[in-house]
């Protein structure tokens, strides 16, 4: 033996107490003349790691708490379980973590998520089956998820939403598999095409009178004194509301001088749209 030091290591609390574990780390000298190393430290294996200040059960608990609480809540987590550990501890507890490995997924789940809502997007690459994400690919472009789908084969059925640039990633990178649209797009997609024709048809649509019970009766029993229905309202509700104060704020932005584009890239809506309110006359 060549000579010893004290290394101090965090367990779980006891009985609502901290625990460290003070250890004597022996250092023996290599007896092979042709060794590089001329000592070594003894090892502990099943409870901790070198250079580690927290034994494996207290680290794996660590573990735990980031993945399922993160940063903050997980240190108020942990404060009130008297583990002691902040949030940037708990955060590189997860980052150590080595990624997960899946199965390419027999049906795939493609969609985009906003890092940055109007300016970075991102792919997010889901199994259909277990219902898990798998990946996560940099923009929403055709070419990230053609090379992912070619270095994955097997895919068999490719679930997405209705954009152009992931039909031709998805095309490229598995032309065998069956594309389909999911179900939330299909009725986000019918929502607003109904409305949009309701919107379109709104004068239409209050030329028709349902007729009360007593009109019924009246028109059956062929009474020509019968009053005429009252006109229907103007129409009311969020939807209403809301198309009014943007159709109030359009004019009022070109009576300060700005023009289309400007107004556009100022609200964030797209051109069109707004020659379409500041062409309107209510």
């Amino acid at each position: 033996m060549h000579d010893a030091y004290q290394r101090r290591l965090r367990d779980l609390p006891l009985g609502g107490q901290r625990v460290v574990i003070q250890l004597r780390i022996r250092r023996f000298i290599c007896g092979t003349p042709t060794c590089p190393r001329r000592t070594f430290a003894e090892r502990f294996a099943q409870l901790t790691a070198p250079y580690a200040r927290f034994t494996i059960r207290l680290n794996r608990t660590l573990e735990r708490i980031g993945l399922a609480l993160a940063g903050r809540a997980g240190a108020r987590l942990a404060a009130h379980l008297g583990l002691g550990a902040g949030r940037m501890t708990l955060l590189r507890r997860v980052m150590a973590l080595p990624d997960p490995s899946f199965p390419t997924p027999r049906v795939l789940g493609v969609d985009d998520f906003a890092t940055r809502r109007g300016h970075t997007y991102a792919t997010v690459i889901t199994d259909g089956e277990r219902h898990r994400p798998i990946e996560v690919l940099p923009g929403r472009e055709a070419a990230p998820l053609a090379a992912w789908l070619a270095a994955h084969p097997g895919v068999e059925v490719i679930c997405r939403d209705r954009a152009g640039a992931y039909a031709e990633g998805a095309a490229l990178g598995a032309p065998h598999a069956l594309q389909v649209a999911d179900r939330c797009h299909l009725l986000q997609n019918l929502g607003q095409a109904v409305e949009k024709f309701v919107a379109a048809h709104r004068d239409a649509l209050r030329c028709v009178v349902v007729p009360s019970e007593r009109e019924a009766a009246l028109a059956v029993t062929g009474d020509a004194h019968a009053s005429p229905p009252d006109p229907i309202m103007a129409p009311t509700g969020r939807r209403a509301q809301r198309q009014r104060a943007r159709h109030a704020m359009v004019p009022d932005l070109l009576n300060e001088g700005m023009s289309i584009r400007a107004i556009a890239r100022h609200l964030g809506w797209g051109r069109h749209t707004v020659q379409r309110y500041a062409r309107a006359a209510r």
